[in-house]
């Protein structure tokens, strides 16, 4: 793997982000919107006496969203591998790449399982009666943004294992906090510019 696969692993990952970015801001917005709901139910429930119903059903069916569509997202945070350097570092990403791999492709397999079953059973909440396949289906579509993540990174990694002086794409790299921090400001302001996400 040398220039021309560091230039395809930085396409895939670059249609891939902003698809990434998009369901971490969707958990983002099932949490709000879980705040303003509650602020309705306490309004109604203590001022009018008249609380929502299918409160408790709405809050479980948020769940899903709330836990899992950011989870790709946050591969691209910060983890650290000790203080491996050169080859064992990139050796060290691709065996537990392929092991997370192994382990979210076990999660896509059994949680699309669980969806089609309730979908097919016509599974409901037990007091308002909402359909549960939605919240179910979101499992797997997060599962699956994060396993493509994860096949990025084992691409990049391979290619560094190969070619160690390469430039990194498509991994996680170690970086200062602070300078991370600056970066991730600069990018949510529209100021910085695209690049390797830093561990």
């Amino acid at each position: 793997m040398g220039m021309n696969a560091g230039g395809v692993i930085s396409h895939v990952e670059g249609w891939l982000e902003p698809m990434e970015d998009a369901a971490n801001f969707i958990a983002a917005f099932f949490i709000f919107m879980l705040m303003i709901l509650g602020i309705t139910q306490i309004v109604l429930r203590t001022v009018f006496n008249a609380p929502l119903s299918g409160y408790i059903d709405l809050v479980e069916l948020s769940m899903a969203g709330m836990a899992f569509l950011g989870a790709a997202y946050t591969q691209r945070m910060e983890l650290l591998l000790g203080m491996l350097k050169g080859r064992k570092l990139w050796l060290a990403e691709v065996v537990g790449t392929l092991l997370l791999m192994f382990v979210v492709g076990v999660l896509i397999y059994y949680s699309w399982d669980h969806f089609l079953r309730s979908y097919l059973l016509g599974d409901t909440t037990i007091d308002a009666e909402y359909p549960v396949w939605p919240s179910k289906l979101l499992v797997p579509i997060a599962f699956s943004f994060w396993f493509l993540r994860l096949a990025i990174q084992l691409a990049g990694g391979i290619r560094m294992l190969m070619s160690p002086n390469a430039q990194p794409v498509g991994v996680l790299l170690i970086r200062d906090a602070a300078l991370h921090a600056k970066e991730e400001a600069e990018e949510v302001m529209g100021e910085g510019s695209t690049g390797n996400k830093g561990r």
